[in-house]
């Protein structure tokens, strides 16, 4: 499916899966964020996706002339879930706009897991 914006000189279709990269490379940049997660359970929430897969970790939903993003992240463990939730979503807004000239619905993040780091004992 595609977003059209109709422009002086044309029409412009905007693919989803460029939708959804865009998000997923504009949410990577946030602190705290390990990677992204697949959309359903069945392809496993360990698997962090790369970054030729982020369509995987995001759902477009398109309406008349605004758009919809749910992403499914996985965060480092020792943040403020709350807080890395807040800056994906205002990243992945202001990338959403700012790039591909869309007006958002709203942004859902929905968190699949949370990443442990390897931990130096003393």
């Amino acid at each position: 499916m595609t977003q059209k914006i109709q422009a002086e000189l044309g029409s412009i279709n905007i693919s989803e899966d460029v939708i959804a990269l865009v998000c997923g490379v504009a949410a990577m940049e946030c602190y705290g964020l390990v990677g992204m997660a697949p959309r359903n359970v069945q392809e496993g929430i360990s698997e962090l996706l790369r970054r030729d897969n982020f369509e995987r970790g995001v759902d477009v939903q398109f309406h008349e002339d605004s758009i919809s993003v749910t992403l499914y992240i996985v965060v480092q463990y020792g943040v403020k879930i709350s807080e890395v939730a807040r800056n994906v979503q205002e990243r992945v807004k202001y990338a959403i706009e700012e790039q591909l000239g869309l007006q958002v619905q709203g942004i859902g993040v929905r968190v699949q897991g949370v990443r442990v780091t390897d931990v130096k004992r003393k």
